[in-house]
């Protein structure tokens, strides 16, 4: 598998997980997706437990600069969706596996 899991990586794996055939598992995918999007754009978060949580956050006009031309200006209010992770994830992240050298010394 490559660094970047993809839709369609997504949409294969419940295919084989579940034995579908066809386009069940295109449009399992497609409505879960449907679902997480209605529900950003109406402002609501998405909490998807042992996994994380979708915030849509608003973001105040601020004072910016054009890289080109280097002029100052005002960057309008926008809305952004930001992830927070849960501490389950959080800890199978940041967890270093034991390597065997290190289960055998404490084993000793």
């Amino acid at each position: 598998m490559s660094d970047t899991l993809t839709k369609a990586h997504i949409i294969h794996s419940v295919a084989v997980a579940n034995g579908y055939k066809g386009n069940k598992s295109f449009e399992i995918v497609e409505i879960l997706l449907e679902l997480i999007k209605a529900a950003l754009e109406s402002g609501d978060d998405v909490l998807i437990s042992g996994f994380g949580k979708f915030c849509v956050k608003e973001k105040a006009k601020r004072c910016g600069r054009d890289p080109v031309t280097g002029k100052d200006l005002i960057i309008a209010p926008r809305k952004v969706v930001t992830f927070k992770w849960l501490g389950k994830l959080k800890e199978k992240l940041n967890t270093k596996p034991k390597t065997k050298a290190k289960k055998d010394a404490l084993k000793a």
